[in-house]
């Protein structure tokens, strides 16, 4: 049974902050945005999701805004990306085949990543504040995609989670299964992490494989076939 969810939220969160704030500065390197606008890509991606979840629970201010330890490590991703993109791009050039050292390959990874710790940290956050099942899971998956989304939205991209390859629905079923470890009361530190795997390793296999959701083919002139 899980006793110190204080610790074990502020792992998730810390992890997760910072590897979806590499993804969202990443994104802003690649469209030119300036150092500014790196850090703000890398912030609103990092803590985004978290913004979303405490203002769906009634937590006020949002840890996004009033976390120390969360806001440094967003503004480290962002730094890092920003100071460390040239000796990517020397690397990516070195090693065409090297498929994870390009730019979108490596966003996609690092959301894999961030999907499966949030998905899993806002489903325990909205457990500690007595949301119910139903409730939990959705705030887990909104937890989840919430940063990408408007990290999407910000570099005028069409959001991931309405494109890609299975995205949502991954950190769905991992807040589900955080959840129903609860109600049974085999929640712990071992099996919440094993939930973040669970999630991150359904993104990556639906990358590799290419696996979507179903999907409406469009017509030759642009229109929705109907």
């Amino acid at each position: 049974m899980l006793t110190d969810t204080a610790t074990l939220q502020l792992s998730l969160d810390l992890v997760g902050v910072f590897v979806f704030a590499l993804s969202g500065a990443l994104v802003a390197v690649r469209i030119g945005l300036d150092l500014f606008g790196v850090l703000v890509l890398a912030w609103i991606a990092g803590l985004g999701g978290g913004i979303l979840r405490d203002l769906l629970l009634g937590i006020t201010p949002p840890v996004g805004v009033s976390n120390g330890w969360l806001l440094a490590a967003a503004v480290v991703a962002g730094l890092l990306v920003f100071l460390l993109h040239g000796r990517w791009q020397q690397f990516a050039r070195r090693n065409p085949d090297a498929r994870w050292g390009r730019v979108p390959s490596a966003v996609r990874v690092l959301d894999a990543a961030g999907l499966g710790v949030f998905a899993v940290s806002g489903a325990l956050v909205a457990l500690d504040n007595d949301a119910g099942p139903l409730a939990a899971t959705l705030i887990g998956g909104i937890t989840a995609v919430g940063g990408g989304l408007l990290r999407d939205v910000l570099a005028r991209r069409v959001p991931e989670v309405l494109q890609r390859e299975l995205y949502a629905v991954p950190a769905l079923i991992g807040a589900a299964l955080v959840v129903l470890l609860h109600h049974l009361g085999w929640l712990s530190s071992l099996t919440a992490w094993a939930a973040v795997a669970l999630v991150f390793g359904a993104r990556v296999l639906a990358i590799a494989l290419d696996l979507h959701a179903p999907r409406r083919t469009p017509s030759g002139d642009g229109a929705p076939v109907g």
